[in-house]
């Protein structure tokens, strides 16, 4: 019988950029991290593309429509979540067709534009690592390893 091999949980992170800010998401009512700032995100269902999930998310939460060329792969990250490993990968997308808005209030009670010098206190801390990541042009980190 063959070795069962270990499964990891990926996901798709969104750093949407216009005027040198980019588009924050406040975590509400989730369960995880509530109150804290994110990009939109999700994960990557059965069968699905990394990109093509991008996709699919960004227009669930916020209405928003991307085409996939106008999305790049800038970050990968390795992390260990409270149940199990992660693998999240981060797209920066700088061109996109309508105006972010909360699409899902029972998950999210803010959407604003932040400097990614002048991010806020309250983060999702793996997602500021990742940012922090970005900005100094690393393209893989691990986290809580």
């Amino acid at each position: 019988m063959p070795k069962e091999r270990y499964k990891f949980i990926a996901a798709v992170h969104l750093i949407l950029e216009k005027d040198n800010k980019i588009l924050l998401s406040r975590r509400f009512n989730t369960g995880y991290e509530d109150g804290n700032y994110s990009v939109v995100a999700g994960h990557i269902d059965a069968n699905e593309r990394a990109r093509t999930a991008m996709i699919r998310e960004v227009k669930e939460e916020s209405g928003m429509e991307i085409n996939e060329d106008d999305l790049k792969i800038i970050h990968v990250m390795h992390r260990r979540g409270d149940d199990q490993e992660r693998i999240d990968f981060f797209m920066r997308a700088k061109n996109w067709q309508g105006e972010p808005a909360i699409l899902e209030p029972d998950k999210c009670d803010d959407l604003a534009w932040f400097e990614l010098n002048g991010l806020p206190d309250n983060m999702v801390p793996y997602v500021k690592f990742a940012l922090e990541n970005i900005r100094d042009n690393n393209f893989y980190s691990e986290f809580n390893w």
